[in-house]
């Protein structure tokens, strides 16, 4: 069982920087895929950017190039650095984390808000 904690949400300028952190509460090395996702007020849960244990990383086109995921397995922590922020990158973030099995179980964290706002 894993518990994932986000934190590092707040409130932000248009073109500032926030780094989030999601710590789990157990070893993530048997975490295949860990990603973030976003959900705004009236939509779906979007992913966001992905990272896989053996180091393939995905992104959302409109994140590429300003939004770094990384992962430290030893730390049991996942971060996703977000910079040039854009009020539409105004959402609830959520962690997730998922073993390689197809049957294996899905994480999830709480969220945490980031507002994107002058």
């Amino acid at each position: 069982q894993v518990q994932l904690v986000e934190s590092g949400g707040g409130l932000v300028q248009p073109g500032g920087s926030l780094r989030l952190s999601c710590s789990a509460s157990g070893s993530i090395g048997s975490m295949y895929r860990m990603a973030w996702y976003r959900q705004a007020p009236g939509n779906q849960r979007d992913l966001v950017a992905a990272a896989t244990s053996d180091g393939r990383t995905t992104y959302v086109d409109s994140v590429k190039g300003r939004f770094t995921i990384s992962r430290d397995n030893t730390k049991n922590t996942m971060w996703l650095q977000m910079n040039s922020l854009k009020p539409e990158d105004t959402a609830v973030y959520y962690c997730y984390a998922k073993g390689r099995s197809i049957n294996a179980a899905a994480y999830w964290g709480q969220g945490t808000q980031v507002t994107v706002s002058s």
